[in-house]
């Protein structure tokens, strides 16, 4: 009998997800629990050929670094001893903390000690806010599991393994690239390793609130409908109070320990003009959280895009997760109001969180500053369409990225992919992706940065077979700088279907700060200047365009940009250099963004 490949796929996505379903399910709004910070120093160990994981015949070792191993008399032999090797910041990348380690991809061991004191009645979980790229977490010699993928969170149950005094966290960190990963092998980003992100100890209750999601009903301006699970609790009574808006509302979970709500509220509506922010308390037996929740309505009609009824231009800008000043890995809320406080300086009241999902804290702050976010996973280039554990990877990614930020205001945009080359395959895969984000989350948009032709030289057309199944279109394009001169922008036109919105979400070119020159000439402040110039008189003439990112606020790391004395490994196509320099180019897109202010967009 033959089995068709489709078949096939099916049943192994079935598979992978039933293995992936006996993870421990997230836990969310850390800011709103009971937590205790495990940040700070950590001690670390170098491990590039994973001696501490496997033994000489490449066989997992069960006496890896994971036991913290002491010698009980002199001739004991120990080859290893984390006490006495160095030291990280965590949350950190450890490429930008030790020069050694700038370029290094593999292994890193990382171990932590701490004390606690158990309570009566309560459950302890230990929670990452992320680790790049695989980390296996051990507590006192024991595995806690496994967590792949390095820009979202994950968390483990601890209560029977902790003691009173002495814990050792172990956690196996490897950032090395591999082909079925998500993102694969070929990135335009450094891949910062480590615990990049808070961890922190998590008291809850026997009995808690795991998870909720409270949002305006899809085209309703009055209507919060949601849920509220707790952790596995059938028939427990749940209550949320927004006490401003004079709500309270009780339900009963389900056989399951969920709850659905619906009821209508008088809201002051989220907006960037408005960022209306609403202290919400849900309650459950001895369990309480308390969040800061935004109500908006987003929407789409024909080629507009409607927040809360009203057509709206997203003036936006990509930014990576980087440092500027700092350098490395951006993780803290300094870092995410200093990028953000750029972007309201530009102009913006959108930005495009490249190429992953970014830290809470950037999603947080957005929801605080009335900035809209482009929320993406690192569905990048060229994945490996056809196999079904890459499309279970980027899926979990997807759905990690939804659970942690379903309650802020400010995403109004999942992205499933940046850049992917057109074929049947990929849509399919792409199609499945979008598929969960809609059942995950029915209220907001899902967009991707699609692909485009030309036709012939002086037209570009946006047809890609994806575009059907996406709310919102999104475009990369770089006329001016990979794509010819800047002029060639003047005489372009665009084919663009006329029922979607579009937002072009990557457009630039490089130049090194206090580098000047002609406007023809490469790499100088003047040649930025002038594509932008052109760039924007074109992209005034296409008809649906409802918004625009472009490449990039800030320059960052890239370990394709070699070329010496202008890149050094840094992509240059930062408005800002990566020591908070504004380049002229950042001038002319303020000033543009001012005038689509005074238009009213």
């Amino acid at each position: 009998m033959k089995v068709s490949l489709g078949v096939i796929f099916a049943a192994l996505c079935v598979l992978i997800t039933t293995v992936q379903a006996q993870r421990p399910a997230l836990i969310t709004n850390i800011d709103g629990r009971q937590t205790i910070s495990l940040d700070g120093r950590w001690q670390i160990i170098i491990d590039p050929y994973e001696t501490g994981y496997f033994d000489y015949r490449f066989e997992p070792s069960p006496n890896g670094y994971f036991k913290n191993a002491k010698p009980k008399s002199p001739s004991d032999l120990i080859e290893y001893d984390f006490d006495s090797s160095t030291q990280l910041d965590v949350p950190g990348d450890w490429n930008s903390q030790d020069q050694r380690l700038l370029f290094y991809e593999g292994t890193v061991w990382y171990k932590k000690s701490f004390d606690y004191q158990k309570k009566d009645h309560k459950r302890l979980f230990v929670y990452f806010g992320a680790a790049n790229y695989l980390a296996d977490v051990y507590l006192n010699g024991e595995k806690l599991g496994r967590h792949e993928g390095g820009f979202t969170p994950f968390n483990f149950e601890i209560t029977n393994l902790v003691r009173d005094k002495d814990n050792f966290l172990i956690v196996k960190v490897d950032n090395k690239r591999h082909r079925d990963a998500v993102p694969t092998l070929n990135t335009d980003w450094w891949n910062y390793g480590g615990l990049t992100r808070d961890v922190n100890l998590v008291e809850v209750p026997d009995s808690f609130i795991q998870d909720y999601f409270l949002q305006l009903k899809k085209g309703s301006m009055d209507e919060i409908e949601g849920w509220v699970q707790l952790n596995n609790t059938p028939g427990k009574a749940i209550t949320i109070e927004i006490p401003e808006a004079s709500v309270k509302q009780s339900a009963t979970t389900d056989e399951n320990g969920l709850a659905r709500v619906s009821f209508k509220a008088r809201l002051n509506l989220w907006s960037p003009d408005n960022p209306k922010l609403y202290l919400v308390k849900l309650s459950a037996g001895a369990d309480s959280v308390v969040d800061r929740i935004g109500f908006r309505s987003i929407q789409t009609r024909g080629a507009d895009i409607l927040l809360n009824g009203k057509p709206i231009f997203l003036r936006g800008v990509c930014i990576h997760e980087e440092s500027p000043l700092r350098g490395g890995r951006a993780f803290s809320e300094d870092d995410a109001r200093l990028l953000l406080s750029w972007a309201k300086e530009l102009g913006c009241n959108f930005v495009r969180l490249a190429h992953y999902p970014h830290n809470e804290n950037m999603t947080r702050i957005a929801d605080e500053m009335g900035i809209m976010v482009w929320s993406e996973i690192p569905v990048y280039w060229t994945i490996l369409w056809e196999n079904p554990e890459t499309f279970a990877n980027a899926r979990n990614q997807l759905e990690e990225n939804i659970t942690r930020d379903k309650n802020k205001a400010s995403v109004i945009l999942w992205s499933v992919a940046n850049e992917t080359p057109v074929s049947e395959a990929r849509v399919k895969f792409l199609k499945g992706l979008i598929d969960q984000a809609r059942r995950l989350d029915p209220t907001r948009l899902v967009t991707a940065a699609n692909e485009r032709h030309y036709v012939d030289a002086t037209t570009q057309v946006i047809d890609d077979p994806l575009g059907e199944y996406l709310d919102v279109l999104g475009c990369n394009e770089y006329v001016g700088w990979y794509d010819g001169l800047p002029e060639k922008a003047d005489a372009l036109q665009w084919k663009v279907p006329d029922k979607k919105p579009l937002i072009i979400s990557e457009f630039g070119g490089d130049a090194l700060f206090g580098y000047h020159g002609e406007p023809n000439v490469r790499w100088t402040e003047e040649y930025q200047k002038n594509l932008y110039e052109h760039q924007l008189k074109m992209l005034r003439k296409i008809p649906s365009l409802r918004g625009m990112t472009p490449w990039i606020l800030t320059d960052f790391r890239s370990p394709r940009r070699p070329l010496p004395r202008i890149q050094d490994f840094y992509n240059r196509k930062g408005l800002i250099s990566s020591r908070g320099e504004r380049k002229q180019a950042f001038y002319v897109l303020q000033n543009f963004y001012r005038e689509l202010i005074q238009e009213g967009r």
